[in-house]
């Protein structure tokens, strides 16, 4: 949620509201430009992709963010084991973290 919320921050989005309970969507409600933005936030272990979605949990967040006119994106987040990534990922170890931006849901 951190790497996303500061990504959002640095290109200007404005946040109405942030939910960081588990399974709530979407994590964060935004206005850029005088628009809606929807932004559902979810964190994978390597090797999986973080950019894969699940396409029954964003649609059913577009189809709502439709009703509010507002814009519907998917943030994938990937975290390693910094030391190597084929290594389990514990809460002492420092850890890569893979985010490349917004993926907008059409």
């Amino acid at each position: 949620m951190k790497e996303v919320g500061d990504f959002l921050t640095r290109e200007g989005f404005e946040f109405l509201a942030v939910n960081s309970k588990p399974k709530k969507d979407p994590q964060f409600i935004c206005i850029k430009n005088q628009k809606l933005h929807f932004i559902v936030v979810r964190g994978s272990l390597y090797p999986e992709n973080p950019k894969n979605f699940n396409f029954k949990l964003v649609q059913e967040v577009k189809d709502h963010g439709i009703k509010y006119k507002a814009t519907t994106y998917f943030a994938g987040v990937g975290f390693a084991n910094a030391k190597d990534y084929d290594l389990p990922l514990t809460h002492s170890d420092k850890y890569a973290v893979n985010f490349d931006g917004l993926q907008i849901i059409e």
